[in-house]
């Protein structure tokens, strides 16, 4: 299953529209999506085109194709908005042998790892900084 994976939108309906496309472009079947999906937080400047309503229709279009955690940023009330769950802290993907941890990162990064075997793999965004 090809899984395009994301985090940190916070309510940019700009990035949200780049996601989206890369999602088609990529022909993905799938999106991970690490956390901060509508909210800046008080830390943060407010992102281009700052719109949580739009992204929340946006994402909401694709309900049944995402997967997502929850981010420092996160709220129960974004729940009340978005049709698909975004209130765990982590999940567990499958590959064959290999064990995908996906979570936010404010808790469990590269420099506090949870719970892992070797070759497992570790999904995180939080950082602002494109990494891989």
């Amino acid at each position: 299953m090809k899984l395009l994976i994301a985090s940190d939108i916070h309510g940019s309906a700009y990035y949200c529209r780049k996601l989206l496309e890369a999602y088609e472009r990529e022909r993905a079947q799938r999106m991970v999506l690490l956390g901060d999906v509508l909210y800046h937080g008080p830390r943060n400047d407010l992102p281009r085109e700052y719109a949580p309503k739009e992204v929340i229709r946006m994402l909401n279009e694709r309900s049944n194709e995402i997967y997502a955690v929850r981010g420092n940023c996160e709220a129960e009330v974004d729940q009340m908005v978005l049709d698909f769950p975004v209130l765990a802290d982590y999940m567990l993907l499958f590959e064959g042998d290999k064990v995908i941890y996906a979570t936010h990162g404010h808790v469990w990064n590269e420099d506090h790892l949870p719970p892992m075997k070797p070759g497992d793999v570790l999904l995180h965004g939080h950082t602002h900084v494109l990494r891989a």
